[in-house]
């Protein structure tokens, strides 16, 4: 029998370096871990890539996944120790590659919730690929992208279907902008949604596992200043309405490592950017935020694989559909839909975990930012990111909302 007391943690990374080398360092610090009587100890390990036999057994417990959605070949790998290991991962290839934005929207539709109005279009221009001109030819409907643009309102976003790191995303305004932008799209598949104007607040948040934060973002702000430190910006309800949004979408699509983005008008909340399996969580974007996503990260990732949850592959859709179907009100359907997330993520029996076997946790991770160890890491980030004039200033801007962070969880 294998030893269920130490536990291998793995990382696919790409480009990535500052939370990775944060996330290692913390399971180093952190020790044993002590559940049920029974003593636990964790490793980290980065992932290589290389040749696999389908039948290899894999040393790993969990695997958290920052590189599948671009690479095929790891993306595989992750299928197999999936479906013939069950090795838990964060998040699922299975429904990060097949439930794009365009079936995330489709879903979030089905169950509800605010999403602005959409459509597909068509590839503006064909696709290489010798059977599309006899497709195109006999099946393919000529339509007027004006008429859809009318019908939806101006202004409207244009962007692709599967979206990704604002990839192709265009502001339109007008007819004119309208072509421009489609005209350049060439064989990117692409929405036609409308525009939420007026809105009060552009909300990301963050989650991982059950816990969120909800970080009030500035999209039209440089990376290093997009997220405001702002505690108080959404109202009670409406900023339980995107805790639940954000929890419900993860749960749904088995998601655990996640952002979603809505904009909020009053108490109205508007997902509009919700399929991010690979979110940003870089110490240069986060700053202030950077220490609770990757103790978040790591609390998640020990639950896990300590306690010994099981990874479900299958989607519990039905459940979903029966409450979005039923004659329940909107706030009715959303406090349903947060006992089903609970219930995927074990909520309280994660947080009664966190209580007990990882009680140390939050002071640990405070002690690590006040460390000479983090401010080395933050500098070797900042250097690595920023030109050489630049870095003084911004050593600086990002210290100074660490210690911002030290001192609000004092």
């Amino acid at each position: 029998m294998p030893d269920r007391t130490e536990h291998l943690l793995g990382l696919l990374l790409g480009t990535e370096e500052d939370w990775p080398r944060a996330f290692e360092e913390l399971v180093r610090r952190l020790g044993r871990v002590s559940h049920q009587g029974v003593e636990h100890t964790l490793h980290t390990e980065r992932i290589t890539i290389e040749p696999f036999d389908l039948r290899a057994k894999p040393r790993y417990d969990l695997v958290i996944d920052r590189l599948a959605y671009w690479y095929y070949h790891p993306r595989e790998w992750l299928k197999k120790i999936a479906l013939m290991d069950d090795v838990y991962l964060l998040n699922s290839p299975f429904t990060f590659q097949s439930m794009e934005k365009h079936a995330a929207y489709c879903a979030m539709i089905r169950l509800g919730l605010k999403v602005p109005d959409t459509w597909l279009v068509p590839y503006k221009n064909p696709l290489d690929n010798a059977r599309y001109v006899y497709t195109a030819g006999r099946y393919n409907r000529p339509f007027d992208l004006d008429e859809i643009a009318e019908r939806i309102g101006y202004p409207l976003y244009m962007k692709p279907y599967d979206g990704g790191a604002w990839r192709g995303v265009s502001r339109i305004k007008d007819a004119a902008t309208l072509h421009q932008a489609y005209d350049q799209s060439g064989e990117m598949l692409m929405h036609l949604q409308a525009s939420v104007e007026g809105y009060d607040v552009f909300a990301r948040s963050l989650t991982i596992g059950p816990d969120s934060m909800v970080m009030r973002f500035r999209p039209d702000q440089p990376m290093h200043d997009r997220y405001a430190v702002d505690h108080e910006f959404l109202s009670p309800e409406a900023g339980a309405e995107v805790l639940t949004i954000s929890r419900l979408i993860n749960a749904f699509f088995r998601w655990e490592f996640n952002s979603c983005e809505s904009l909020v008008i009053g108490e109205s909340v508007h997902p509009i950017d919700y399929a991010n399996a690979c979110p940003d969580i870089s110490i240069t974007s986060l700053h202030y935020y950077f220490p609770w996503a990757i103790s978040t990260l790591l609390k998640w990732s020990v639950y896990c694989a300590v306690s010994g949850r099981r990874p479900r592959l299958d989607l519990a859709t039905r459940l979903y559909f029966e409450v979005a179907d039923s004659e329940r009100s909107y706030e009715e359907k959303l406090t349903e839909y947060r006992r089903l997330a609970d219930d995927y993520f074990e909520t309280d029996r994660y947080h009664d975990f966190c209580a007990t076997s990882l009680a140390r946790v939050d002071d640990l991770v405070r002690d690590w930012v006040t460390s000479a160890a983090f401010d080395e890491l933050l500098v070797q980030t900042v250097r690595t990111t920023y030109p050489a004039a630049e870095q003084d200033r911004f050593l600086a801007h990002f210290r100074g909302l660490l210690g911002l962070w030290v001192r609000d969880n004092a």
